[in-house]
């Protein structure tokens, strides 16, 4: 998969803190690992999947 950085130029401080949001109830802060210390994302449902692309598809259209 090739990486658009031309469609990055188009976005907004407000596009990618509303992505942000909707994804933040997916984060668990407690570590996968003692050593790590770091949180992780739950896995997404095929729901929040469409919705996910549905955001992105609106985004970008001309």
């Amino acid at each position: 998969m090739k990486l658009r950085l031309d469609l990055l130029e188009q976005l907004t401080d407000e596009d990618i803190l509303a992505e942000v949001l909707a994804n933040n109830h997916r984060y668990k802060p407690e570590p996968n690992f003692s050593k790590t210390g770091v949180g992780s994302l739950s896995r997404s449902s095929t729901e929040e999947r469409a919705k996910e692309e549905a955001r992105s598809t609106a985004l970008f259209q001309f």
